[in-house]
């Protein structure tokens, strides 16, 4: 049995490990005959309760340590619920309520697919029809990057398949100008659809200082899923992405069509392509016609026509022809800017139509150049040859 030996004033010691005095208030002390009594000099005992507020526990100098881990478990448990009620709780709850209803956040975005494995996509900046599968067959029309194609057979002659554009026209085009990813022309797969309305763009590997990619052409059309200040991320054939600035282009929603507006911007589309390079059913400035010229630039401006000047000599409403009743000769104003004029050949005396031009201002139209390589302005009168050779002036646009 240790023995336990108490000072003078009640605090024991251990003599055998020699530490240092501690004070236990549970420790019995056996108080001197001579301690004042209970009211004396020290005064009344104080209820630690009802003087500081403190529970027993907390009036003690030793207490047992609370347990901590049940608190951090219980944080912890805490956590993990919200975030589930965030992450998945809400979502698969919260659209149930708001199902039919307007709010946008919960309205789910349908998609149909305009597509099936029968179309292919153009991916080169334009790409030649021609008539038979043979490069030295007459050229029908171009067809524009990105644009969808129905794929008719696979000739196996030349490296050629036959195609079928959207507007009807068919023909021969390089199979490997064409992939059959189409998800870069799905409208329902992407947020915004542009419509290049300038003469070109460049599409980027990045919005700054990004590298090449392709370029695209007037009348091109793209579908964007980023847009950005002064640029846009679109979607490209083979399910690569680029970057393209926003001037240049026209925004519309990815099912809408461009707004058709006054002849002025149609003119000012077409005095665009002045000077670019000609051929026969070009699309682009790097190779245009003057009937493909109307095509693109009537299709920017909420206009579609067919791609063929026989065709195009059908459209819009008739221009009714005005002649000097003294001279007999035309007089140019009748003619106004917008209006497309079709001439009879200069080597002919048949009526039939033989070239096309646009009448830019009075008595200035877009054509083909004499020498036939490019597409340029050409300054008329009325006892000019040309205008002896008009045959019908046709009207697609009104101010």
């Amino acid at each position: 049995m240790k023995i336990k030996d108490y000072d003078d004033n009640g605090l024991f010691e251990n003599k055998k490990k020699k530490k240092s005095k501690v004070r236990h208030v549970e420790t019995h002390i056996d108080l001197p005959d001579d301690t004042p009594e209970v009211g004396g000099e020290y005064g009344q005992p104080e209820n630690m309760l009802d003087t500081w507020g403190l529970a027993k526990q907390e009036a003690t100098l030793l207490r047992k340590k609370r347990k901590r881990f049940l608190r951090f478990g219980i944080a912890i448990l805490a956590v993990i619920l919200v975030v589930l009620s965030v992450f998945y709780f809400l979502p698969a709850i919260l659209p149930g309520f708001f199902k039919g209803t307007n709010i946008e956040l919960f309205v789910e975005k349908k998609v149909n697919l305009e597509y099936d494995d029968t179309y292919r996509v153009v991916n080169y900046y334009c790409a030649d029809l021609m008539s038979e599968p043979d490069p030295a067959s007459e050229r029908i029309t171009q067809v524009l990057y990105n644009e969808p194609v129905v794929l008719l057979e696979d000739t196996g002659v030349n490296d050629y398949v036959k195609i079928r554009t959207t507007d009807g026209i068919e023909g021969y085009i390089k199979s490997f100008r064409l992939t059959d990813d189409t998800d870069s022309v799905e409208p329902d797969l992407h947020e915004y659809k542009l419509i290049v309305s300038d003469t070109y763009k460049n599409v980027m590997s990045h919005a700054n200082n990004g590298t090449l990619i392709t370029k695209v052409m007037m009348n091109t059309v793209l579908y964007a899923d980023v847009k950005r200040d002064g640029v846009y991320q679109v979607a490209l054939p083979n399910g690569d992405k680029g970057w393209i600035g926003s001037s240049g282009v026209i925004e519309l929603g990815t099912r809408e069509d461009t707004n058709k507006v006054s002849c002025r911007y149609f003119v000012s589309s077409v005095l665009s392509q002045s000077n670019a390079t000609y051929i026969v059913n070009g699309l682009t400035q790097k190779g245009m016609s003057v009937n493909g010229l109307v095509y693109v630039c009537a299709d920017v401006n909420g206009v579609k026509l067919p791609r063929s000047m026989k065709e195009q000599a059908l459209q819009g409403t008739e221009v009714e022809l005005q002649y000097d009743v003294v001279t007999g000769d035309l007089l140019l104003e009748s003619i106004e800017p917008g209006d497309l004029v079709f001439l009879k050949s200069p080597y002919s005396d048949s009526n039939e139509i033989y070239e096309m031009a646009v009448c830019t201002d009075t008595g200035v139209l877009l054509m083909v150049s004499n020498a036939k390589t490019t597409i340029r302005l050409r300054n008329f009168k009325a006892t000019d040859d040309i205008a002896a050779r008009i045959v019908s002036v046709r009207r697609i646009f009104t101010e």
